[in-house]
């Protein structure tokens, strides 16, 4: 399995590359806010050579204004992975199975050339999701053994820790074939 890390605004922009295949980098949160260590921690992880994505932060309401706002902010190349953040909220609120099902589809219409993976914990998935529809993948949190979240779902990622940060295997058997995947949306 490959191993990688989530970084937001709470994370270094000169966070340790090293062992690592993929990073995924905050880029959005609903309509408004927008990662300020976004560029610079984009430009770390292209620069150690890894693959690179991107999540939004999904809040309930406005799902076409939120994705084309993410769109907007997250930079745009081919191979990158774009992903849907989808926990509850700090209101204690969160998105519904059809707005997070929409928010993926309209960001899959708007980057027809990226895939788009739905992120969630092991709780949203078992007890609040009910399409276990998570567009081009799964990334999944499960604070247990690296790459043995306990769901019967196929997964992509796995969030298996978030100490001392975010860390994340991913189900590939070689950072090419990772490549490869992500360049075939």
């Amino acid at each position: 399995m490959l191993r990688g890390i989530d970084v937001s605004a709470y994370q270094s922009s000169s966070y340790d590359t090293d062992g690592l295949s993929f990073v995924f980098i905050k880029a959005t949160e609903g309509r408004s806010y927008v990662n300020p260590k976004l560029a610079a921690q984009t430009k770390r992880a292209r620069d150690a050579g890894l693959v690179v994505g991107f999540y939004h932060f999904l809040w309930p309401g406005n799902l076409t204004a939120q994705a084309e706002y993410f769109v907007s902010k997250a930079p745009e190349r081919k191979g990158d992975i774009l992903a849907v953040d989808w926990e509850t909220t700090g209101e204690g609120t969160h998105a519904t199975n059809s707005e997070k099902d929409r928010f993926i589809r309209k960001v899959r219409e708007l980057r027809p050339d990226n895939r788009v993976v739905l992120y969630c914990n092991r709780n949203f998935w078992l007890n609040v999701d009910t399409t276990s529809y998570a567009g081009d993948g799964l990334w999944i949190a499960d604070y247990v053994s690296a790459g043995k979240p306990r769901i019967q779902a196929k997964w992509r990622f796995h969030q298996y820790t978030d100490d001392p940060v975010d860390t994340n295997v991913a189900d590939f058997g070689s950072k090419a074939a990772l490549k490869e995947w992500a360049q075939g949306a």
